[in-house]
């Protein structure tokens, strides 16, 4: 019997040719059910880990009037009304790849104040980041680098930019290949994204502070 929490199709809906319609179709009954049964695990998890309260945002690509999304995923922030201004968690699909992210992106007014918080603890959050882990600058393209590839001084450069280009963005986790992620099952695959996010939150803890944590 076959357990695997994702398949095939839910990946190469992404490679496909397809209309917005159609595949905001099966992203909504296909993907979203499967994030949603993810995240009743994964927020109370959180929400312990913090001694915050996390709440699900699942994607709905609103925007999208013509194009269909090339990936599609869910973040956990500690706003219940939006998570981009905020450090926050996110699972999701590339059509290569799953990934489990802690993020900082370009919608962030704090960008700036978050920089500095990871400049100061630059040493002890390179040192934290397992090796086996990846590292992406830009949460819309599907590239990432293991961090095994980045040096310090490379990483040090990483936060410069999130501190000084409007664009910038970093996000830091582990990407798991399609041919492997159809083979988890949902048990599984909840264990290794809780054990991605206990081993990034060192850069959720130094990302945050009270007012970081009260916007609303």
């Amino acid at each position: 019997m076959n357990n695997s929490f994702f398949n095939d199709k839910h990946f190469e809906v992404f490679s496909k040719p397809s209309t917005l319609e159609d595949r905001m179709k099966f992203i909504q009954e296909e993907i979203q059910p499967k994030f949603k049964e993810l995240s009743d695990s994964i927020i109370p998890f959180l929400n312990e880990l913090s001694n915050d309260v996390f709440y699900t945002h699942i994607a709905k690509h609103a925007r999208r009037t013509v194009n269909p999304p090339k990936d599609t995923w869910v973040a956990f922030a500690t706003n219940k009304r939006g998570y981009k201004m905020l450090p926050h968690f996110q699972v999701g699909l590339w059509d290569t790849h799953l990934f489990i992210w802690f993020a900082i992106i370009y919608e962030s007014p704090m960008k700036k104040k978050i920089a500095e918080h990871f400049r100061k603890n630059k040493t002890e959050l390179y040192d934290s980041l397992p090796a086996h882990f990846d590292i992406s600058y830009d949460h819309m393209k599907p590239t990432f680098i293991p961090k095994e590839q980045v040096s310090f001084e490379q990483f040090s450069l990483g936060i410069d930019r999130l501190h000084d280009i409007k664009k910038a963005e970093f996000l830091c986790g582990i990407t798991i290949e399609k041919e492997k992620a159809i083979c988890y099952s949902k048990e599984e695959l909840l264990q290794i994204i809780k054990e991605t996010y206990n081993a990034v939150f060192p850069f959720y803890q130094t990302s945050c502070d009270d007012e970081f944590i009260s916007v609303v």
